[in-house]
């Protein structure tokens, strides 16, 4: 079978998607920005002095004031210790990209069910309308309709290409739709590792506060012992299983959005393959 070499011309038509300028400043903004609000909220928010009875006399602690006696149960996370500013920067952080990949997912998505508008466009097709199945992807307004839309007009520029066959056609709709697609799925998977990692890290960082309070604890009784150590040790007990519960709720949430997201991300991905697919089948059995 001889070798099918598409023209130049049909190089160039294959090649007629526009690549998009895509920032990712958010990535690199974002987990710096969330940590350092993280500590301003555990340093000033929940370390300031009117928060605890007997607030640290030493002004040049200015980073981490001894605080002591605070008074709400929920002051008492600023004693887990110098993690927690980290953990509460890592639940800032899974809030920002939830946010951020909810937006995009959804835009991404488009308007209306995927499989519907997929059928829409193939009876179009089926009627050699190409206009209205056009017209269906712009009203679809997702990735899905996008790389449609590109195929498609890679499908009408072959219906009235003399110069090629019906198979070198289809090789030029087809690449033009992997084109489409390359360009589209980057988009939908960006900044999703930063909840995967997150999602392992936070639980990390918990225990790791955990341990380092018990540490921290279990020092005091080796020094003071007596009654007022024993109180001092399940003070803390208490104190560092706050790094614990934010670390784990942190990992909970990213884990439970990622695959939501990664869900989301299938179908739209399934979808463009389908369209694909119903693009290819179409020109060849319409135009032998």
């Amino acid at each position: 079978m001889a070798d099918i070499k598409p023209t130049a011309n049909a190089a160039a038509k294959a090649t007629s998607v526009q690549h998009k300028k895509s920032s990712n400043a958010i990535s690199l903004i974002a987990p710096i920005a969330c940590i350092i609000l993280g500590y301003i909220i555990w340093r000033f928010v929940l370390g300031a002095d009117s928060n605890f009875a007997k607030p640290d006399p030493d002004k040049s602690h200015w980073f981490w004031p001894d605080q002591a006696g605070p008074k709400g149960a929920f002051v008492k996370m600023y004693e887990g210790g110098i993690l927690v500013p980290l953990l509460i920067g890592a639940f800032l952080t899974v809030l920002t990209f939830v946010i951020e990949r909810l937006m995009t997912v959804s835009k991404a998505q488009g308007t209306g069910n995927i499989t519907e508008f997929i059928r829409k466009v193939q009876f179009h097709l089926a009627n050699r309308d190409v206009d209205k199945a056009i017209a269906e992807c712009d009203k679809q307004k997702g990735s899905v309709g996008n790389v449609m839309k590109s195929g498609l007009r890679t499908y009408k520029e072959m219906i009235t290409d003399a110069e090629l066959s019906t198979e070198q056609k289809v090789i030029a709709i087809q690449k033009n739709i992997e084109e489409a697609t390359a360009l589209e799925l980057p988009m939908l998977e960006k900044n999703l590792v930063f909840l995967s990692t997150i999602a392992s890290v936070a639980t990390l960082l918990g225990l790791l506060g955990t341990v380092m309070g018990m540490i921290r604890s279990f020092s005091k009784l080796g020094d003071e012992g007596g009654g007022e150590a024993a109180r001092q040790l399940s003070q803390g007990i208490s104190e560092a299983l706050f790094n614990t519960a934010l670390g784990i709720g942190t990992s909970a949430i990213a884990i439970i959005t990622y695959n939501i997201f990664t869900t989301k991300i299938d179908a739209i991905t399934y979808g463009i393959d389908e369209s694909g697919f119903t693009l290819t089948q179409s020109f060849a059995a319409n135009y032998k």
